[in-house]
């Protein structure tokens, strides 16, 4: 359970160094430091649950949701997540993990994210198309079309029978939230292979 340290003090009526009892609970690993003022009373949670409680707002994307949904073989390890208006990127390493927050457009931010409620914790996370959207986001302009099937299939790994699946027709949407050169350049390739 996520627990801030401040409630936690002010359970603690009976010690006059209240910070000093708290402590010592943690190094009785009583509590689990996640980040300064927040911790977690089990050792065995799953990290992506304490994604969005970390640093916010926030929704878990990029390789750690293409992973998690099974499109890319790689399991990977460090939790990515997006962010916006933060300006710039964000880790926190702690026992659980390593947390990773970039920002994604904030025209784009709240689009086919998904809220989940797990074992009484909460995180949201991209759909399988918006993972894959952000991550193109974050990587310098593609050039053509065979840069592209390079990035996709060959770099990232992502199975290409999963890659069918997927509701191609989300990147025409997604394309004017993002503005970015290798979303449009996905939807003119999309258009090319399977619509022409």
């Amino acid at each position: 359970m996520l627990i801030f340290s401040s409630i936690v003090k002010n359970e603690l009526i009976d010690y006059k160094n209240k910070t000093t009892k708290f402590q010592r609970l943690v190094d009785n690993q009583k509590y689990y430091k996640i980040k300064n003022g927040l911790y977690e009373t089990s050792l065995n949670t799953e990290p992506l649950l304490l994604a969005s409680a970390i640093y916010g707002p926030s929704y878990v994307s990029f390789e750690y949701a293409l992973s998690h949904y099974g499109m890319i073989p790689e399991k990977v390890t460090a939790i990515t997540c997006a962010t916006l208006n933060k300006k710039k990127k964000k880790t926190f390493d702690n026992i659980f993990g390593y947390y990773t927050y970039k920002d994604v457009p904030t025209s784009a931010y709240s689009i086919d994210v998904l809220y989940i409620n797990e074992n009484g914790y909460s995180y949201f996370i991209a759909t399988k198309e918006k993972a894959l959207a952000d991550k193109l986001y974050s990587l310098t302009p593609i050039k053509n079309y065979a840069e592209l099937e390079y990035v996709l299939f060959k770099d990232l790994r992502i199975d290409y029978e999963e890659f069918l699946a997927l509701d191609l027709s989300k990147f025409e949407t997604y394309r004017e939230f993002y503005h970015s050169t290798n979303l449009n350049l996905l939807c003119r390739y999309i258009r090319r292979k399977f619509h022409e």
